[in-house]
């Protein structure tokens, strides 16, 4: 009969630690792949007022410069440098808040129904006088341009004062026209923040008027 062979405890020992650490790596494997974190999730501005604000906003900025590209003056270059600086910051705004960067839209054009202005604010320039009003249906949103309270508009030349009435909140803030934009009416940083509700950058429903 042929011998058996047997393996001694050395040999034992040796092959019980390999198989373990080959487990052991396997279990390391698997707890690495279900510990991974999942992808982060970007937002669209379908999905999000944030979002679209800031969309709304770049697409408006890029507008502009389409526009002084297209019928440059002797400022021409000088507003397209500063827009294309309010551009990265937007860009940084759309990253900070998770929404896709470099999403673009345009303002609404199209007219909705007439909205009823809210009553101004106590005091201030909110208690501007009302006037005529213009833009019926537009959106509104920040240029992203820093320095005191001021818009721009591509329908006013500088100058026309403008009260914007936020009519979610009943806010409201009347300021000059300042510069060129692509749109009825941008506020500024400062502006913007006087009739913004908290964490939004678009205003839907606006009431604008020419009070000078």
């Amino acid at each position: 009969m042929p011998r058996r062979r047997t393996l001694g405890p050395k040999k034992k020992l040796a092959l019980l630690l390999s198989a373990a650490t080959v487990a052991g790596g396997g279990a390391f494997v698997m707890a690495n792949t279900s510990n991974a974190a999942p992808p982060p999730v970007t937002k669209s501005a379908a999905g999000s007022t944030v979002c679209q604000g800031l969309a709304t906003a770049l697409g408006n900025n890029q507008r502009f410069i389409e526009g002084q590209r297209a019928a440059p003056d002797a400022q021409s270059e000088a507003r397209i440098a500063n827009r294309e600086a309010v551009i990265a910051q937007i860009r940084l705004q759309q990253e900070a808040s998770g929404c896709a960067v470099g999403e673009s839209a345009q303002g609404s054009p199209t007219a909705q129904p007439e909205q009823p202005a809210a009553p101004s604010q106590p005091g201030g320039e909110d208690a501007a006088a009302s006037g005529e009003q213009v833009c019926a249906g537009s959106t509104v949103t920040l240029s992203g341009e820093d320095g005191a309270p001021a818009a721009s508009s591509n329908r006013f030349p500088a100058g026309t004062r403008l009260k914007v009435t936020n009519l979610d909140n009943g806010k409201s803030t009347t300021v000059e026209v300042t510069s060129v934009s692509g749109s009825c009416v941008l506020l500024n940083n400062a502006a913007f923040a006087q009739v913004r509700e908290a964490g939004k950058f678009l205003i839907r429903r606006a009431v604008i008027e020419k009070v000078g």
